[in-house]
């Protein structure tokens, strides 16, 4: 059996995955194969890398057949999937592994379907001890992961029960593209997805399995007092992330709240849990820096007004499908190398034991195109967690279930991230006065 199979690998973010695990400092420690609809493409993508597929298996597949979906899951223990759009063609291979207790990874934005899958398999796959991980790229491992780590931070400096208040990422982001695959995706958002579910995956703690204090309300202008050039926009991502974001919460204060509900196994015991919480009054935001409010303003009418077009225009769908990359096309290897991502985020406590609060400054640097390179990075080293890190996992990733990023990999992603080459990521707490304390 292998322990890796790809999905849509001669897609455009797929041949990036495939480039990336061919090439991994581990290699020799994994085996992965590939797979895509026809024996064409495989001889596209072996002329680009050579030597580097010797060896790799193929797996002709078409995920509009169950069939065939369901052969190729049993070839492996972790199915990364990046075919989309998701709400069309990810439901069948989620099923697939679930019901062959395989562990699960994607690169979906795709709220409404997120929403769909947790209630249809996360019972059967925590019962199969599978994991299913969607959302595991720059949608949405970073918000996820600055939350978690600022908690961590906190808990160490203030003490165990130490929670949060407010915790808000600033996003810069440099030489963003759009590949065919995400232009589809964003069609398929609005011409498949009835618009009551995509309404219901909009609201706070849509994909959370408990409800807590509402998020702020978006607004057109966001700043940091704490930086005053932490200053921007709406990030147009911050719906899925703050909704995976919410997940986090939600399942690790249910887990606090009643761990023998939801780690039914004598194995794991509430000393095991307790500290994850990031308390009741957690609230979460995030917002796009730009460095004036003209080119805020600026930013703020276009996309208004495309999202208002393509919405709710026909027309406007039909010149984008010409004028957008078409399926497997992206940015080239250049604009791969000079894109970036510089997130900070800034987290504060409700009061703590001495009745003031404690801020906790988190950094996620990136070097390389974010939903792309960075993404293909992700998704792979979450894939080898569960190949390589099993025992290390968190308890709710040895569990199983339909988890988020950090419930399912927590440290054993993080330390993986800082070890790649193009990802750091920093924390420390904010002093009162002078100075910076590391906590």
């Amino acid at each position: 059996m292998l322990d890796i199979l790809l999905l849509g690998a001669t897609g455009y973010t797929g041949r990036l995955i495939t480039r990336y695990l061919a090439a991994h400092p581990q290699r020799g420690t994994f085996t992965f194969g590939i797979a895509a609809r026809s024996e064409k493409k495989f001889n596209i993508l072996r002329d680009e890398l050579g030597d580097a597929l010797l060896h790799v298996p193929t797996f002709v597949v078409d995920v509009a057949n169950f069939d065939d979906i369901e052969r190729a899951v049993q070839e492996a223990r972790v199915v990364i999937n990046t075919v989309g759009p998701y709400w069309r063609w990810g439901t069948s291979v989620v099923r697939a592994c679930v019901r062959h207790g395989r562990h699960y990874v994607d690169l979906t934005g795709e709220a409404p379907w997120v929403r769909e899958v947790i209630a249809e398999f996360d019972y059967a796959a925590a019962k199969a001890g599978c994991v299913v991980v969607p959302c595991a790229g720059l949608d949405s491992v970073p918000s996820d992961l600055l939350v978690y780590v600022a908690s961590r931070t906190l808990k160490s400096f203030a003490g165990a029960s130490a929670a949060i208040d407010l915790s808000t990422s600033a996003w810069r982001l440099g030489g963003q593209s759009i590949s065919g695959g995400t232009f589809s995706s964003i069609l398929s958002s609005l011409e498949d997805v009835p618009r009551r579910k995509a309404r219901e995956a909009t609201q706070d703690f849509a994909l959370s399995p408990v409800k807590g204090v509402p998020g702020p309300r978006p607004r057109a202008f966001y700043a940091l007092s704490i930086d005053p050039s932490l200053r921007g926009v709406l990030y147009i991502m911050s719906i899925i992330n703050k909704q995976v974001v919410q997940r986090s919460w939600g399942l690790f204060e249910l887990a606090a709240r009643s761990p023998e509900l939801v780690f039914p196994s004598k194995t794991i015991g509430a000393q095991d849990v307790s500290g994850l919480s990031y308390g009741p009054a957690f609230k979460y935001d995030e917002f796009m820096v730009l460095p004036s409010r003209l080119q805020a303003i600026f930013v703020v009418l276009f996309l208004a007004t495309v999202a208002f077009a393509m919405a709710t225009l026909p027309p406007a769908r039909w010149i984008a499908r010409r004028l957008m990359p078409r399926s497997g096309e992206g940015p080239s290897d250049r604009d791969l190398d000079v894109g970036f991502v510089h997130i900070t985020n800034i987290t504060t406590s409700a009061p703590v034991a001495s009745g003031r609060t404690v801020t906790v400054r988190t950094t996620f640097k990136g070097k390389g195109d974010p939903g792309y390179l960075l993404s293909s990075i992700m998704i792979s080293e979450a894939a080898l967690a569960l190949v390589q890190d099993q025992d290390l996992l968190p308890p709710f990733g040895k569990r199983g279930g339909v988890l988020t990023p950090m419930t399912a990999f927590g440290d054993v992603l993080i330390q993986r991230l800082n070890a790649c080459g193009r990802i750091s990521i920093e924390s420390g707490v904010v002093p009162v006065e002078g100075g910076r304390t590391r906590a």
